[in-house]
Formats: C-alpha cells, structure tokens, sequence
C-alpha cells in the first residue's frame, strides 16, 4: 500500500473543511512554468526519474502521496501570513495580469509552480538522495496546523479553484489567519476513475 503523508485532524469547520496537525517531513520538488494541470504533468518526469535512481547515489525511492502543487514562492524567500482577503485580491491581480481570451480560461494561464513529491518517512531533506538533475531539489517542510478541504473528480483548474474560495471562505468564518498560498493535493494515479479520485485543496493558519 502506498505510504501517504500523515496528520492529525484536531478540529472540523464549516462545509466539511478539516483543521489538521501535519508532521515535519521532506519533499523533493521542482519548480515550473505551466498552467495549473499542464504544470504537474511537466514536473512529473524529472521528479519520478528521481525517485527511480536519477540521484548520485542511483537509490530508488518509494512512491508516496500526495502529490502537492501550489503557487512558486516568490524569491525562494519565507512564507508570510495573508489573510483571506489578501489572498483573494492576489488572484484578482494576477488574473488580470495574465488575462486569458476568457473569465474561465484561468486554467490555461501560464504560471510558476512548485510541484513535490511527498519522501518517506524515513527519510528526511539530509539523508534523502541527493538529485542528480539540477531541476530537482529537497526540501524540508516545518510541522503545520492546516485546514483542509477534500473532493473527488477530475483534475481541473475550476474544481481546484471552486475549493480553493469555499476553503478560504471557511477559514475566514472561523477567525483563522491563512498562511501562505493554498496547495493542492493529489492522492490518486492519473488512470484511477475520476469520480475515486482523492483531491484536496489545502493552506496552512496561524496557531489560535
């Protein structure tokens, strides 16, 4: 059975949104130019060749879930606390920045996003692999408290973004401070049904 990222829920919001602890743990990641589906299709190969043995020391690496994709950290620099609000009027910016022939062609815009793949527990960003490809790079990833929405479906940029308000929404009607940019998460292989498919759409808040 595939090994998946764990958490602890601790609390539960309004529609069906869970407030969860997640662990430290590693990923392996790459950052790329695409659209919101196109970008982790692009990222796919050099990630999964390096969980295959394209690291120095051509260790293999077990695949794990969830897949995680979110907006590139600007400069590589700290996550900083936003508030729903601010987040919001971010996508409004960067929608008429990079405004497509339509209101729902968001999907198709080109942007920068960091893809990663989730390591095992067992390993952490000093012991995993060291990646042989330049694209590819380890990262450690601080313990979290997150709110959490789950849904199944296809991989889209209008269900993403669908979840995405109706999470902030929640976060934002329980007094919570939004850190950083949602992510999504993918638990499922691209050729499970997708109406099985595991989808969540995630942002880490400020302790209470």
């Amino acid at each position: 059975m595939t090994e998946q990222l764990p958490y602890e829920v601790v609390g539960h919001l309004t529609d069906g949104v869970e407030l969860r602890r997640y662990p430290e743990h590693a990923v392996a990641e790459v950052t790329i130019r695409g659209s919101l589906t196109g970008a982790g299709n692009l990222a796919f190969a050099p990630l999964f060749a390096y969980i295959s043995g394209d690291n120095r020391s051509r260790s293999k690496v077990a695949m794990t879930a969830p897949v995680v994709q979110e907006r590139a950290r600007r400069g590589g620099g700290e996550r900083v606390a936003m508030t729903a609000p601010v987040v919001q009027e971010e996508e409004e910016q960067q929608e008429a920045a990079d405004q497509a022939a339509d209101e729902g062609a968001a999907e198709a815009q080109e942007r920068s996003f960091t893809v990663a793949f989730v390591l095992p527990s067992g390993l952490t960003a000093a012991t995993a692999p060291e990646p042989a490809d330049e694209r590819v790079s380890l990262r450690a990833v601080p313990p979290a408290l997150a709110a959490a929405i789950r849904y199944s479906g296809r991989w889209s940029g209008s269900a993403f973004e669908e979840h995405r308000d109706r999470l902030l929404e929640a976060v934002g009607r329980a007094g919570l401070e939004p850190v950083g940019v949602p992510r999504w998460l993918r638990y499922d292989p691209p050729f499970k049904p997708w109406f099985l498919r595991r989808n969540e759409v995630v942002v880490d808040v400020r302790e209470p």
